[in-house]
Formats: structure tokens, C-alpha cells, sequence
């Protein structure tokens, strides 16, 4: 696409589709320069400044360009009578890359998980290094709001979406990373293949992909592209990868001799120490690397980053039982990881799956998991599974309590299934919220869901109520 399409946009007919934080941060960017603004949703709202209208109610022709917000499916009526009608369609990230300083680099990751807390540990590195760095885009500021801010970065670390990369076409980056590929949102991209083929997409805007060498996936869908592959793995690296050689997480990729190995930290450096979260270290060593960032900035960043809220958080421990908050934990292959990591766990899953399936999740996990506890949505979804493959896991399906309503003060549901978990667990257990499945059934976000979980604990465990 051409970059004029988002150039001198002064005095032109602009139809923002989608009023939620990408559409009002763009809405915002482009009223400035100068575009008239109409922003459209399916929900009719007031958004920040901007009277938000049905998109039955505008006619697209009469624009000349549609922004399209991440979320609006290809089958939306608006985006086939734009297509058909020859209106331009735009989106964020290129909206942003038109308008950034030439000097500024951008790196970006994708992946099914673990990638907030990847893209903020790679911006870490950076700023150790010496370098002016903003993560953003699904974390923290969108990139819009970065680039109109006053602030000079040097690199920004894009977390970037499949989403995102469906609409995407002029944005490019001098390093990009992907830390797995699994099922999610099928729902969105109508099937696994066009999910994978958005995620894959990322590596034709580089020159230098960082890859999981152990996702089979990735490792296949990658074998014809040209760029440089440095791939990361949790075993020894061969030259030219990032790996593990006895208690040290090395670099056989970005040091002079590939027959050497660099050390870039030690395991005990990486907090919490578990498999995923060890991978994706690597990863963003990977991009921090390839960015010039030197080994010991590196591990001075790991050493000093914690990740965000409910990504394998402990709550409570004690009498033997761990509490752990994986909220964030929105899909199977996100859970997998997450009960893969305990012994013997209490999981408390369910929600909207969003098109996945469960039954590869349930066979991985069967020997870890003593008890299911289950809500929303696809709750008897998941029990249908544990019942067909693994009937020895106790199952409870925990339904909403007359009283809640989603967003409420009520917590009544999340302290009957913290009751009923309280009753399961015996010494040497993990209690786990790791759901599977997105909230927004039951809850607001996945983090109201953790923090819920949390207040849950306090009540019901810590306190005894």
C-alpha cells in the first residue's frame, strides 16, 4: 500500500471503524492533522470526545478512507462495501509507521502466548543498553499514541496480534521474534491455517526472525524463508541459535565465533524459573541482541524484571498448597504450559474457548491435574473432555450465583470456586487459575477475572470467611 494513502490527510472524509482504544487513538491522530472523523460501531456510544454512530446509518462510499480497528472481521458489511465500493482501507500500525521519525527502528513480536511479558523484558534490555526504548502496541500505549508522543525513542518493541498482522502492509522491522503457534482465535481467522499464516506473515517485514527452534510449527512453516533464523530452544544450541547449557542461558548466535558460546545469564536469574518462561528470556535476549544490546545489560535486565499481574502469580502458600493467578492464561496452549509447570494441581478453567478445542489439552495435562473446577460459557465443554479422556480428575461445574452480574461489586461466584477448590487441595497441590478461555462471559478483562481470583483467596483461604 502506499504511503501517501496516509499522508496529507488534511480535509479528507475519514470512517474509523471500531471505538475502542485503537479507534479513538487513531481518530484522535488523524482529526489532528487536519481529517474529518466519523467513527463507527456495532455498540453506539460516547468515546472520549467523539459521537460514536451504527455503521447502518453512514453510507461508505462517501469516504475516503476506511481505518479499520484489529478486532472488525473481513465479513463485516463495512469492510466488503468499502472493498466494493473502492474506499482505501488502513489501519494502526501502518497509520504509525507513516509517521514515525526516520531514525527510529521497530522491532516486534507475535506469538499464541507469553508475549506481553516478552515484548516488556526486550524493551528492558534495551533501555539497559543504553538505548531509548517504549514497548507498546497490546501493551501499554497503542503505537499511534507512542509516536505522537513527545517522547524521542530510539527503538519501539511492538506486541503485535494475528489481528494486527492480517491488516497490516507497510510496516517493517529490523528484528522480529515468534514464541509459538497454537490454536486461538479460530473463531476470528475461520481456521488454524489462517491463523498460523497471519503469525507467520510477521517474518516477511524482516530481515532477522527469532524462532522457536522446539514449536514444530514454526520450525516447518519457516523452512523457505530467506531472512537470518536464529532459533532459541530450551536444549544445547547448535551455532547460529540461543539455548541452554547446563545452568546458563547462552548465545551461539550473535557472537563473533558461532563454534563459542557467550553467556547471557544464569537459570537462576530467570523468575519464574518454569519452561515457557525461560523461552521466551531467550527470545527477548534474541531481539535485544540483535539490536546491539551487550550480554551484560542483558542480564542485568533479568535479573531486575518481574512480570505484569496475573501471569503465574503466586497469591497465597501455605500448609503445603501454592495459590497461583494465570488469569492471563486465555487459551489451551497458554494453560498447557502453565499446569505442565506444578506437580499436582486443583485447575480452575472455563470461559468463552473462542473456537478451540480441549481434548489435546486435557491429554497433555491428565497426569498433572487432580481436580477440575469449571465456569462460563464452554465450563461443560471442558468437563465433556476430562470425561472422556481422563475420568479419574474430579469435576465440579461452579455456576454463577443468582446475585452476580458481571462488573458487579458481588464476588460470590469466584468465592464459591475458591471455596470448592480450598476443599480439593491437600499438601503438595497448586491451586491454579489457568482458564483456557477469554473472560468476558463472566468478567470484564482476564485481569478483573485474576484480581477477583485474589480477593477470592484473601476472603475465603487467607482469612478464613
Amino acid at each position: 500500500m502506499a504511503q501517501e494513502l496516509y499522508r496529507n490527510v488534511a480535509g479528507l472524509q475519514i470512517c474509523v471503524a471500531g471505538a475502542g482504544v485503537t479507534g479513538i487513538a487513531c481518530a484522535t491522530a488523524l482529526r489532528k492533522r487536519g481529517a474529518e472523523i466519523t467513527l463507527i460501531d456495532d455498540h453506539v456510544s460516547k468515546a472520549s470526545d467523539f459521537d460514536v454512530v451504527s455503521p447502518e446509518k453512514i453510507v461508505i462510499s462517501d469516504f475516503d478512507r476506511l481505518l479499520i480497528s484489529p478486532g472488525w472481521k473481513e465479513d463485516h458489511p463495512v469492510i466488503q462495501k468499502a472493498r466494493a465500493a473502492g474506499v482505501a482501507l488502513i489501519n494502526e500500525i501502518d497509520l504509525a509507521w507513516s509517521l514515525k521519525k526516520p531514525a527510529q527502528k521497530w522491532i516486534a513480536l507475535t506469538g499464541t502466548n507469553g508475549k506481553t511479558t516478552t515484548v516488556e523484558l526486550a524493551a528492558s534490555m534495551l533501555r539497559k543498553g543504553g538505548v531509548a526504548a517504549q514497548a507498546c502496541g497490546n501493551v501499554g500505549r497503542t503505537v499511534i499514541e507512542t509516536i505522537d508522543s513527545s517522547d524521542d525513542f530510539q527503538y519501539l518493541v511492538l506486541e503485535i496480534s494475528s489481528f494486527q498482522l492480517h491488516w497490516m502492509e507497510d510496516a517493517a522491522f529490523s528484528a522480529v521474534a515468534i514464541l509459538n503457534i497454537a490454536q486461538d482465535h479460530i473463531d476470528w481467522h475461520g481456521s488454524f491455517e489462517s491463523y498460523a499464516q497471519a503469525k507467520l506473515s510477521i517474518l516477511d517485514r524482516a530481515t532477522t526472525g527469532i524462532l522457536n527452534g522446539e514449536d514444530p510449527e514454526i520450525v516447518h512453516r519457516s523452512t523457505h524463508w530467506q531472512g537470518q533464523k536464529v532459533f532459541f530452544t530450551l536444549d544445547t544450541p547448535g551455532p547460529g541459535e540461543l539455548g541452554i547449557v547446563e545452568e546458563l542461558l547462552v548465545d551461539r548466535a550473535f557472537v563473533s565465533n558461532p563454534q563459542e558460546a557467550a553467556m547471557i545469564a544464569e537459570l537462576v536469574d530467570v523468575q519464574p524459573m518454569v519452561p515457557h518462561n525461560v523461552a521466551n528470556t531467550l527470545a527477548a535476549a534474541g531481539l535485544a541482541l540483535a539490536a546491539g544490546v551487550p550480554h551484560e545489560s542483558i542480564r542485568s535486565a533479568i535479573q531486575e524484571f518481574s512480570p505484569g499481574r496475573h501471569r503465574i502469580e503466586k497469591i497465597h502458600e501455605a500448609d503445603g498448597i501454592i495459590w497461583i493467578d494465570d488469569s492471563k492464561a486465555t487459551n489451551p496452549h497458554a494453560a498447557g504450559a502453565s499446569i505442565m509447570s506444578a506437580l499436582s494441581v486443583v485447575w480452575i478453567a472455563g470461559g468463552l474457548a473462542k473456537g478451540a478445542q480441549m481434548g489435546d489439552l486435557i491429554e497433555r495435562v491428565k497426569a498433572r491435574v487432580r481436580a477440575a473446577i469449571l465456569i462460563g460459557h464452554d465450563g461443560a465443554m471442558i468437563a465433556k473432555e476430562i470425561r472422556n479422556r481422563a475420568p479419574h480428575i474430579q469435576i465440579e461445574l461452579i455456576n454463577p450465583p443468582s446475585q452476580y452480574s458481571k462488573g458487579g461489586a458481588d464476588n460470590s461466584l469466584m468465592e464459591e470456586v475458591v471455596t470448592v477448590a480450598k476443599k480439593y487441595a491437600v499438601s503438595g497441590d497448586t491451586v491454579l487459575l489457568a482458564p483456557a478461555c477469554a473472560s468476558m462471559d463472566q468478567f470484564i478483562s482476564y485481569a478483573d477475572r485474576g484480581e477477583r481470583f485474589k480477593s477470592a483467596v484473601t476472603k475465603v483461604v487467607i482469612n478464613g470467611n
